[in-house]
C-alpha cells in the first residue's frame, strides 16, 4: 500500500509542480507582457522551427544506431528500425511517468530483442552516464567563455562553494558506505541486488570492449552538437534574442537541460529556466519567455507526434514475436 502510494506520488508530484509552475508563469506576467508572448509564438518563423525539429529527429535516429555500438560487445545486435521506435516510445512515456522510459527501453529490447533486462538496462544506463559527463563538460565551456557574468550571476543569488562541497562529500560517502554494506550482506535481498548490479555493470563496460569506439564518440558529439544548434537556431524566432552568440545560449541550453529533470519534459520550468539565464545577458522577461515556450512546445509536440506513433507501431512491427 506504501509503496503505491509513493508510485503515485512519484508521477503525479511532478506534473502538478509543472502545472503549477505553467500557472505561475501566466499569472505573473501582465496582460500585455502575456500578448506578446503569444504574438512570438503564434509568428515564430516556421522554418527555423521546422529545422530545430529536424535536428531533433536526427538525435534520436542517432541514439539508435549508438545504442547498438553499446550492445554489440554483450552479443546482441537489434533491429535499427526497432532501436528508433522504442527510444521515441520512451522518450514519450517520460512525458507522462518520469523516468518510466527507461524501464520501457529495457523491456521491450528483452520482449522484442531477446536482450536479458539488466543487461539493456546497463547500455541505457552507460548511455546516461555519458550524457551526464557530455552536459558538465558543456557547463565546463559556457562557465569558461563566461565566467566573469555567471560568477557575479551565481555570488549576487547568494551561492555557496563551501556548502557545495561539503554536500558533495557527504554524497560519495553514504554512496560508499551503502556499497560496502551491500557486497558484505548475505541476505536474500543482497543477492539479487548483486546479480542484478553485476549484469548492470556488463552493459556499462561494454563501452570499452566495443569495436566501434569512433562511431560511438562520433555519434556522442553529433547527438549533444545536434541538442546546442536545435536551441541555437530558436534565436531567429525573436527578434530580442537574434544577436546572442553561441556562448551566451550555452548558458541558456544548459539552464534548460537541467530543468528538464524537474518536472516531465521540463513541463512549466523549462521556459522560466531559459528565460532566467537568458536575462543575466539583458535579454528581457517577454523575450526570454517567448524564446523558452517556442523551444519547448516545438520539441514536445515532435515526441508527442512521433513518440505516439511509434508506440503504436512497435507491437504492431513486432506481432509476430
Amino acid at each position: 500500500m506504501k509503496s503505491s502510494i509513493k508510485n503515485t506520488l512519484k508521477t503525479i508530484l511532478p506534473i502538478l509542480l509543472g502545472v503549477f509552475l505553467v500557472w505561475y508563469s501566466y499569472y505573473s506576467t501582465s496582460e500585455e507582457d502575456r500578448s506578446v508572448i503569444i504574438h512570438y509564438i503564434k509568428n515564430a518563423d516556421l522554418f527555423w522551427v521546422g529545422v530545430s525539429v529536424f535536428l531533433g529527429i536526427l538525435t534520436h535516429l542517432s541514439r539508435a544506431v549508438r545504442w547498438n555500438y553499446l550492445l554489440q560487445p554483450l552479443g546482441y545486435r537489434p533491429k535499427l528500425f526497432n532501436n528508433i521506435l522504442i527510444i521515441l516510445s520512451a522518450y514519450f512515456t517520460n512525458l507522462g511517468i518520469p523516468r518510466s522510459g527507461e524501464i520501457l527501453r529495457a523491456t521491450a529490447l528483452a520482449t522484442y530483442e531477446h536482450v536479458p533486462f539488466q543487461k539493456g538496462f546497463g547500455t541505457i544506463v552507460t548511455e546516461r552516464v555519458i550524457d551526464l559527463v557530455m552536459l558538465f563538460l558543456i557547463v565546463a565551456i559556457a562557465f569558461f567563455l563566461q565566467t566573469d557574468i555567471i560568477w557575479g550571476f551565481l555570488q549576487q543569488k547568494g551561492f555557496n562553494l563551501a556548502l557545495l562541497l561539503v554536500l558533495l562529500a557527504a554524497g560519495i560517502l553514504v554512496l560508499s558506505l551503502g556499497m560496502y554494506v551491500v557486497k558484505k550482506s548475505k541476505s536474500k535481498f543482497a543477492l539479487k541486488l548483486k546479480t542484478f548490479l553485476r549484469g548492470l555493470l556488463e552493459g556499462i563496460l561494454s563501452i570499452f570492449r566495443m569495436k566501434n569506439k569512433w562511431g560511438f564518440v562520433l555519434h556522442t558529439l553529433f547527438i549533444w552538437l545536434a541538442y546546442i544548434a536545435m536551441f541555437w537556431v530558436i534565436k531567429y524566432t525573436v527578434l530580442e534574442t537574434m544577436d546572442l552568440s553561441v556562448s551566451q545560449l550555452l548558458v541558456g541550453f544548459v539552464a534548460g537541460a537541467f530543468a528538464m529533470s524537474a518536472t516531465n519534459g521540463g513541463i512549466g520550468i523549462y521556459p522560466i529556466a531559459v528565460s532566467s539565464a537568458l536575462a543575466i545577458f539583458g535579454i528581457s522577461k517577454v523575450s526570454g519567455d517567448a524564446f523558452g515556450w517556442i523551444m519547448w512546445i516545438s520539441q514536445t509536440l515532435m515526441i508527442v507526434v512521433f513518440g505516439a506513433i511509434s508506440f503504436l507501431i512497435l507491437p504492431l512491427w513486432n506481432r509476430n514475436k
